[in-house]
């Protein structure tokens, strides 16, 4: 199976072993679970603040050149996943492989909800030495919602007792008490945040209040029969919610020559943010309604019958449209773009336009083309006339925005955002010759 990588991050006390029961049910997919410093076997490296632990995952998946990756962070994993995903969406280099993100019960870059006792008690396992066996038992159980088959338990007790004293006390005394919300800030990668539904502090309640508003779409789900220890206790559930979500994003990647040259320092952060924006799917706006976007999905489709995603495309239209992004420029006889829109569908509706059959579809638009479909007594439709010059600006904007996606430059060959960077001098190109590439230069045919 082809796809992203799964980049897993662990909790608290745990290690890349907190993962093998959720790799058990992703046998196709490429995973790599990760030992944060501090932890499993690298307890060596000792405590890594918050702001080192996100530098040092950046630095991985440099490291490792992927060309797509999805990073599955549970509790404090997530708080770093987060802070990365933030840094990826900024479009700092060598991060843009960032699909997607998965929050298991994560700690939010706020501070962490915690029960003060308990935080003390946890630090006063680990105060002058490893904690014992009853004492990581007791955390184990205390984290899950029913307590674990003797192997599974054994495994979560063994990684508490292995974890590095200083990052241990380095996490509950500093690291979760800092805030770094200014620096996550809102966040245009998708998300899939989970919570167990037994969990305490960082529960459903805490997941919404302090997670998802950071992300600019994101989905909540709640794990039954779960509470903090998700990866051990529905690791088959788990499994499938992030193969979901993986799903949903991979329409984002791109070939590896071009991932690999838009994450390069032949681009500038800014243009590659804005390139890599253009890959996520937008907020839905308030102001249209489902039949819209039916509406609109079936226009781009007969615009664009072999383009894929009529129904993200159509979204990311009516988003520019809503927020007033669009070219700035429309016909003398039509009204404001927001307005001409909500006519044309309205009139588009009267029609049964959506609920028409492909050949149907294309006739009723011919028909549009000549003038020949509108309403001149009804105000909320568009007239004849009307509607010809505003299927004529359907046609432009769903081309225009269609062209400006990176899927699409990676699919004609389109290199132009990357004759720049962020230094002094800009790097333009050194060969103009037709047909004469530089070796930077993904072909087409290495890109399809």
């Amino acid at each position: 199976m082809t796809g992203p990588t799964l980049v897993f991050l662990h909790a608290l006390g745990a290690s890349a072993k907190e993962w093998k029961p959720v790799l058990h049910y992703l046998p196709g997919r490429d995973c790599v679970a990760l030992d944060l410093p501090g932890f499993g076997a690298a307890a060596p490296y000792g405590y890594l603040n918050v702001a080192a632990m996100a530098d040092w995952l950046a630095d991985e998946i440099r490291s490792r050149a992927l060309s797509s990756c999805v990073l599955v962070g549970h509790s404090m994993g997530g708080k770093i996943a987060t802070l990365v995903a933030a840094r990826a969406a900024r479009g700092e280099i060598g991060l843009s492989a960032i699909l997607g993100v998965v929050l298991v019960a994560a700690s939010p870059p706020s501070p962490e909800p915690m029960d003060e006792d308990r935080r003390a008690e946890m630090i006063g396992w680990f105060a002058k030495k490893q904690a014992s066996h009853a004492e990581a038992a007791t955390f184990v159980d205390a984290n899950t919602a029913a307590r674990l088959p003797p192997p599974l338990r054994d495994t979560a007790i063994d990684d508490v007792r292995r974890s590095s004293r200083e990052a241990w006390l380095g996490w509950l005394e500093r690291g979760s008490r800092e805030d770094w919300s200014a620096e996550a800030r809102i966040i245009s990668i998708p998300a899939l945040i989970l919570a167990g539904a037994d969990d305490g502090d960082l529960g459903e309640d805490a997941q919404l209040r302090l997670n998802l508003p950071h992300y600019v779409t994101a989905d909540v789900q709640v794990v039954q029969g779960a509470a903090h220890l998700i990866p051990y206790e529905q690791p088959q559930v788990l499994a499938a919610l992030i193969e979901g979500h993986v799903a949903n994003v991979t329409q984002a990647e791109l070939p590896a020559d071009f991932a690999r040259l838009l994450g390069s320092d032949r681009v500038s952060r800014r243009t590659r943010a804005a390139l890599l924006d253009r890959l996520r799917p937008p907020a839905h706006a308030a102001i249209w309604t489902a039949e819209n976007r039916t509406t609109a999905t079936a226009l781009v489709a007969q615009i664009l019958p072999d383009a894929d995603g009529a129904a993200i495309l159509a979204d990311r239209i009516l988003s520019g449209i809503a927020d007033g992004t669009g070219d700035g420029w429309r016909f003398a006889i039509l009204p404001p773009d927001r307005e001409a829109w909500q006519r044309g569908f309205a009139t588009m509706a009267a029609y049964g336009f959506a609920s028409l059959d492909l050949g149907a579809q294309a006739r009723l638009l011919e028909r549009v083309a000549d003038g020949e479909v509108g309403n001149r007594e009804d105000e909320a439709q568009l007239s004849p006339e009307q509607m010809a010059l505003w299927f004529e600006d359907v046609r432009a904007e769903t081309v225009r925005i269609w062209m400006s996606l990176p899927t699409t430059m990676a699919a004609i060959g389109y290199d132009g955002f990357a004759v720049g960077g962020d230094g002094r001098r800009k790097q333009g190109y050194t060969r103009t010759g037709a047909d004469d590439l530089e070796a930077w230069q993904p072909t087409v045919e290495r890109a399809s």
